[in-house]
């Protein structure tokens, strides 16, 4: 099964939508069924709450899903974010179709064990705002002594995770096309390259020279903002990061398409790359 089958599996026949009535109801029409068919049927797949905090509207939690295929030791774990960004809904919708992708065909996740979070802003995901409702970009909030609660339980994860890859998903309104961000290990760069090409079967990249301010080479940029979500400063040995950027303008189906595409190949070749260095 190539990775543009399991886009088959993965996208239902109507993407989910904001409910401008009431968006929390949109929230949990999202994430419930999901976190519903994995707890009653997935084989490999387990919903998990990270924790929660309360606000003045009430009590919030952020999800996470992990993958695991039953009788298997994995060498490899990885970590999945989207929707830091309370208006950028096509990584959460992604990663919801990612999670079914990989429900319909485990074998892809063999060796793996990844940690999906889904949506790190709900409170920014119900108002449509890139913030958190309590006013903070939380993508310039990490390793920066936040008290924002979304940011602290996610340093306190990345901390105790140690993960060998961090992977977010984000939409830009300025770009012409799908970009990504390489930072950390130096094999980055190498994973990055086949799986913008795989995303080209669902939107053109942005091959502009600077994108976002930054300096830029066929689709990726190998500098970024301070703050944004990483692993722990310093760390060693160090991991690859890459941040996914698709077009906010494209339409949504291509975008989720496109994302869950890079996914399936980023995970491909570094399993690739790990079996080889071992062999070495």
């Amino acid at each position: 099964m190539t990775a543009l089958d399991l886009l088959d599996h993965a996208l239902p026949a109507t993407a989910p939508t904001f409910s401008p009535e009431n968006p929390r109801q949109s929230l949990r029409k999202l994430l419930l069924p999901l976190f519903r068919r994995v707890a009653e049927s997935s084989y490999a797949w387990r919903a998990e709450s990270v924790g929660y905090w309360n606000t003045e509207d009430g009590r919030y939690w952020m999800p996470r899903l992990v993958f695991k295929r039953p009788g298997e030791t994995p060498e490899i774990k990885i970590g999945i974010f989207a929707g830091i960004h309370g208006d950028e809904p096509a990584g959460v919708f992604a990663l919801c179709d990612f999670v079914r992708a990989l429900d319909a065909s485990p074998v892809r996740g063999r060796g793996y064990e990844l940690h999906v979070y889904p949506l790190v802003n709900p409170t920014g995901y119900e108002d449509r705002t890139r913030h958190a409702r309590a006013g903070k970009d939380l993508n310039r909030e990490f390793w920066r002594g936040s008290l924002d609660p979304e940011v602290a339980l996610l340093e306190k994860e990345i901390l105790r995770e140690q993960y060998h890859g961090y992977i977010s998903l984000h939409s830009d309104d300025t770009c012409e096309g799908f970009y990504a961000f390489a930072r950390g290990h130096t094999l980055t760069e190498h994973l990055l390259r086949p799986a913008l090409a795989a995303v080209e079967a669902a939107l053109p990249l942005d091959r502009r020279s600077e994108i976002d301010g930054f300096h830029a080479e066929e689709g990726i940029i190998h500098t970024a903002y301070d703050g944004i979500l990483s692993a722990p400063p310093g760390s060693n040995p160090q991991p690859f990061e890459v941040v996914l950027e698709t077009p906010t303008h494209a339409p949504l189906h291509l975008q989720r398409g496109a994302f869950v595409l890079a996914l399936v190949e980023i995970l491909t070749h570094y399993r690739r790359f790990i079996a080889y260095g071992g062999d070495l």
